[in-house]
């Protein structure tokens, strides 16, 4: 600039302002600089003898110049990449150093072994964390012979630092992706890389990624639908473009596997839908836009964001169920048609294929998550006092039931003739453990009190017309013949031949004294198509009949997708907290912002490796703190735009909405439904809402600091920085692994709730 505003002669037929200027040069920031008046070189020698230096100073200048633009230029890969280097450090520094199965290893790890041996098991998560689990065992040489026993010492031909590296990658990814979420937000350079050090430095997640754990999965996920989200926002006036449709396929391909981890998924994929359905708002009330741009716009949403992210979430149970071809723990969770096509089954093995009275069977319904018709010498503590009936989902001597005629016809003998059970045929059904019969009463069932109680009652002799059933086919998968009862294939409804109530078993868990097992009415509703009160018959034993084939028959993927998905809610719903039992490691949702407590992820003896899930106290107190900061933010312009100050522009307001609003709406979705939730939690189920805090504490710091100068901001942001680095330092022992006795990290225990020493 300083060679195009020189100095100016008087009628140099410049401007007014030009001409009225000092004849003084400015340098190249534009401020003026003191020139000395032209003297005589002849009489100064001795500057010649000073000239090169000076040269040689303002060389050293361009060149260092130079490389701070190209620093500045390329800082967009350089900072990431650096900070990606020291997150591998923080997630797998000594990640080897304790050779115990730690935590949820026992649950994960012994997931990830049933893939390596191919059992079919049930768990209350989608399978594709577990599959990658079990990927990271095939990488490392494991034979998933392990029981991944907690607290149990890892087999010298087990390579478990492997498998905990594996699933560190998925933590230390986080890092960039928060950094390029962070830009994405529109972020100063100062505010994304504090964004990226909270998430670096944060204890929390230093220590849950270097296990073997679901959450490391969760929170890369979650990260990088994040990202995608942002990114795809970014590109709405470049809309149906090759990046554009990119960003909206990746960002369902990402919501897709977060939900394919863990459920918790489905909060990330409702801020996506929250914004999905105000863009759609915002473009249908702009009545420039063509309609068929607009159902263009429609279309691919729906493709990009809701079918893209359900194949994602199917085709993990396709290849669930691919992998997992062999007849393991879990098999009762699942059809009966579905376990007699698992090698190695007992379920239709060699069973005879019409039931006959007098045989004994196991009785599976048929709704999804259902499970064995099964009863136990326990009675109900109210309404009749009799003995429970429950459904249950293990294989159980308690499971089996004996057809028998109702009280009405002759008494069934040993040599008498074989008989079938047909459609509408009214039958006893005989407890094979207790001699009992199912039997209900107009008495109110224990927690569905619209429906009557199904008991057992009495024996062989000893009842009534109570103890009557009648059998209505529903279907046959293997055939249109009604006239008998079919191994796996048919499906029947047991109407109360006094009552008129149907035998029927929902989703509904018994308290604690019916042990968490779903609980099973007569419910007075005649609905047909209710599932739930279809029945089949499982297993089948009767040494008068020949062995027949029912598993030949294959069951349909979409009906075991859902059965499965309805068993894991199903599952997901009991895990309540036990009043009669103390959980030491379970805490309360408003102890998670405010960092009350932590978790011992280990025993606590001197000899033993020991981990204290907490996080940094900075970033969590920081986060939580924002979060109430961007409240009175929005409060403080709302009440400046209701007494007319315009001193937002639409391009803050934007910013406002999309990188300060969404964030906050993040962290409520993904916090506030475990305020409601009422099964056990624990302070892990915080970490996807803790980004969001995160994300919207570089809001507001980004947004403070913008008004303020250079060093101020310098300052601010280097404390800070301190502060982030400085407390994850002093805390990582936490996460690195203490030895010896816990009184050595005394210190650390800020508060009385922290259960680092005893």
């Amino acid at each position: 600039m300083a060679a195009k505003t020189g100095s100016y002669a008087t009628g140099a037929g410049q401007s007014t302002q030009d001409v009225r200027r000092r004849n003084v040069p400015e340098n190249h920031n534009g401020h003026s600089v003191h020139k000395p008046d032209e003297v005589d070189d002849k009489k100064q020698k001795p500057t010649k003898l000073v000239q090169p230096r000076a040269d040689l100073g303002l060389t050293i200048g361009k060149a260092q110049q130079s490389i701070i633009s190209s620093l500045d230029e390329y800082e967009f890969i350089l900072a990431p990449l650096l900070f990606t280097l020291l997150s591998f450090f923080t997630r797998m520094h000594r990640i080897g150093l304790s050779p115990i199965v730690t935590w949820d290893e026992a649950h994960f790890g012994k997931f990830g072994s049933h893939y390596l041996k191919r059992e079919f098991y049930f768990d209350v998560h989608p399978p594709l964390g577990k599959m990658l689990v079990g990927l990271s065992g095939y990488l490392a040489g494991y034979n998933g012979s392990f029981e991944f026993k907690s607290g149990d010492t890892y087999p010298e031909d087990l390579n478990y630092v492997s498998m905990r590296v594996f699933n560190a990658t998925f933590g230390a990814l986080c890092v960039p992706l928060a950094y390029y979420t962070a830009r994405e937000l529109n972020f100063r350079r100062p505010a994304v890389w504090l964004v990226t050090m909270m998430v670096l430095f944060e204890n929390s997640y230093a220590t849950i990624s270097r296990f073997i754990l679901l959450d490391a999965m969760l929170l890369f996920f979650t990260f990088t639908t994040v990202l995608c989200w942002a990114r795809f926002h970014r590109l709405q006036k470049e809309s149906f473009s090759p990046e554009w449709w990119l960003w909206i396929t990746l960002s369902g391909i990402s919501i897709g596997c977060v939900c394919s981890v863990k459920w918790v998924g489905l909060f990330c994929t409702a801020l996506v839908g929250l914004y999905t359905a105000e863009d759609l708002w915002n473009k249908f009330g702009d009545y420039k836009m063509p309609k068929i741009e607009y159902a263009q716009h429609v279309v691919a949403r729906v493709v990009g964001l809701i079918l893209v992210p359900l194949l994602v979430y199917m085709f993990s149970f396709w290849l669930h169920f691919l992998v997992l071809e062999n007849s393991g723990p879990g098999d009762a969770q699942m059809s009966s048609l579905f376990q007699a096509n698992l090698r190695g089954t007992e379920v239709g093995k060699d069973s005879p294929l019409e039931i006959a009275y007098g045989s004994r069977a196991t009785l599976k319904n048929m709704g999804y998550g259902g499970g064995l018709l099964h009863s136990h010498v326990q009675t109900y503590p109210e309404g009749s006092s009799q003995q429970q009936i429950t459904c249950y989902h293990h294989k159980d001597a308690n499971n089996d039931w004996f057809f028998y005629p109702n009280r009405n016809q002759p008494e069934l003998y040993a040599d008498a003739p074989l008989s079938y059970v047909a459609d509408k045929d009214v039958i006893r059904l005989i407890h094979s453990q207790t001699g009992r019969n199912l039997h209900s009463h107009q008495v109110s069932a224990p927690v569905t009190k619209a429906d009557h109680e199904v008991s057992c009652y009495g024996n062989t002799t000893v009842g009534d017309e109570k103890d009557h059933w009648t059998v209505e086919v529903v279907r046959d998968a293997a055939s249109n013949d009604r006239s008998k009862i079919r191994t796996l294939t048919t499906a029947f409804r047991l109407k109360h031949t006094a009552l008129g109530c149907y035998l029927r078993a929902g989703n509904v868990n018994l308290p604690q004294w019916g042990f968490k097992q779903i609980e099973v009415t007569c419910t007075k509703s005649n609905y047909p198509s209710d599932v739930y009160t279809h029945w089949n018959v499982e297993s089948h034993w009767n040494e008068k009949l020949p062995a027949g084939d029912p598993g030949s028959y294959k069951s349909p993927f979409f009906r075991d997708f859902l059965h499965l998905n309805v068993a894991m809610m199903t599952s997901n719903n009991a895990l309540v907290p036990d009043p009669d039992k103390q959980d030491d490691l379970a805490s309360q949702f408003w102890q998670w912002p405010l960092l009350h407590v932590g978790l011992r992820m280990c025993g606590w003896d001197d000899h033993i490796v020991k981990y204290f899930l907490l996080g940094n106290p900075v970033v969590y107190w920081g986060s939580t703190a924002s979060l109430g900061v961007f409240a009175l933010l929005i409060g403080w312009y709302l009440v400046r735009w209701q007494r007319g100050y315009d001193e937002l522009k639409q391009q803050d307001i934007d910013q406002i909405h999309y990188a300060g609003v969404y964030p906050v709406i993040g962290w409520f979705l993904h916090y506030l439904p475990f305020v409601a939730m009422a099964r056990v939690t624990y302070v892990h189920h915080y970490y996807p809402a803790l980004y969001f805090a995160v994300l919207t504490f570089g809001f507001v710091c980004d947004h403070l600091t913008r008004p303020l100068s250079r060093n101020v901001q310098i300052g601010v942001y280097g404390i800070l920085y301190a502060l982030v680095v400085g407390v994850f330092i002093l805390f990582s022992p936490i996460s690195f692994g203490m030895q010896g006795s816990s009184s050595q990290w005394r210190h650390l225990k800020w508060l009385d709730t922290w259960r680092i020493t005893d």
